[in-house]
């Protein structure tokens, strides 16, 4: 009970500039798809390059189309290519997607970037389990922007409060080694975790 409060406590706390960041969450086999979930996905899928490793993603267009747009119109232009995973933080999630990521001289200013537009809220049905690909956010439900997260552990008190718009099909022991990264007390790890996203149609 004292662990799942801090861990709430943490969610709170967590993701744009120090407004939260709900996008983390029953526990999945790492490297499956839920049955009846993702698999036979069709559209455009993305792949998230480390030097940890690849995660390959599908997205819900069907529950965040908006979302799901977004990403993939961001991935296409090389927005996310070289920012990194800023802040993990272990039985929880890991959360990207910062173009201030780039500047190696400002970590100060790490999770608080992203692009001029911002997105319209489009929660759905879909749990925060293990894998899943949610949008960062301020206090805001309307503030997403490019910042997103992916849960390595069951984070059902996000639901509801951050929109899922996809999930991690393939890969997520990549995710395990980047959330185990040593880290700082604002949860950036000691070591640079780069992305580079492709996006397959």
């Amino acid at each position: 009970m004292q662990r799942r409060m801090i861990v709430r406590m943490a969610a709170v706390m967590l993701v744009l500039g120090g407004s939260l960041l709900l996008g983390m969450g029953p526990l999945f086999a790492a490297d499956k798809a839920p049955a009846g979930k993702t698999e036979g996905a069709k559209g455009p899928k993305a792949t998230i390059k480390t030097k940890f490793g690849d995660m390959e993603v599908v997205f819900f267009p069907d529950k965040a189309p908006k979302h799901v747009e977004n990403f993939i119109t961001l991935a296409k232009s090389g927005f996310y290519n070289g920012t990194i995973f800023h802040r993990v933080i272990p039985g929880f999630m890991i959360q990207g997607g910062d173009p201030n990521t780039k500047d190696l001289n400002k970590p100060e200013t790490y999770g608080q970037g992203g692009p001029s537009q911002k997105l319209k809220a489009e929660f759905n049905d879909i749990p925060h389990r293990r894998g899943i690909l949610s949008m960062a956010r301020t206090n805001d439900p309307n503030s997403a922007g490019s910042q997103f997260f992916i849960v390595v552990k069951e984070s059902s008190f996000l639901d509801g409060q951050y929109t899922v718009f996809g999930e991690v099909v393939k890969g997520m022991e990549v995710a395990d080694k980047i959330v185990g990264l040593p880290r700082n007390n604002r949860d950036l790890p000691n070591e640079r975790a780069e992305i580079t996203v492709v996006v397959t149609e």
